[in-house]
């Protein structure tokens, strides 16, 4: 296997013609390496109106509570991702049941996307990444560790949907 077009030169720091921002550029080869923002796929689930959750075993935020969600893979679509990460994540099979958000969270470079969703059965457990899964009602929800501000949004924004019956997709608070 060969390296990828990135390993093959040196690299430097420049506007390639044409662009507007700095990139680096082998200019030997002239390759070009652009680095976007990354894409996180996950799914609110639900099992007879409790919420499951899955408690960090990796780092950022070790040991506090988030949705299955990870990094999208070359070639897949986002639901499929949200399924794959429920399953790596809390061992639970899920269906999706549409689009609750897109978060633009341009300090980290992510895009987050996140669907509404339900368990196929209460059959769950801890997948590599995760210290423990539960299923939590609204008011047991363990929010003072709750891993990151998109969780929040999310579990409150799906809260929203069905308090209200609108299940219209939303962006990132203000």
């Amino acid at each position: 296997m060969s390296d990828p077009p990135s390993a093959r030169g040196p690299s430097i720091l420049t506007i390639p013609e044409g662009d507007n921002r700095e990139r680096m550029v082998c200019p030997d080869c002239g390759f070009i390496n652009y680095e976007n923002p990354k894409i996180v796929v996950g799914a609110v689930c639900l099992w007879r109106e409790r919420f499951l959750l899955c408690r960090r075993a990796i780092n950022p935020r070790r040991g506090f509570w988030t949705l299955p969600a990870g990094f999208l893979e070359l070639h897949e679509s986002t639901p499929a991702g949200a399924m794959r990460e429920a399953w790596e994540e809390a061992q639970a099979r899920i269906v999706i049941d549409g689009l609750l958000a897109i978060y633009d969270i341009p300090r980290i470079s992510q895009v987050q996307i996140i669907y509404r969703a339900h368990l196929e059965a209460p059959e769950f457990a801890a997948g590599p990444e995760s210290l423990d899964v539960k299923l939590f009602a609204w008011d047991e929800i363990p929010w003072e560790e709750i891993a990151f501000p998109s969780v929040r949004w999310a579990l409150e924004h799906y809260r929203d949907c069905i308090a209200t019956g609108n299940y219209t997709a939303r962006g990132t608070p203000d």
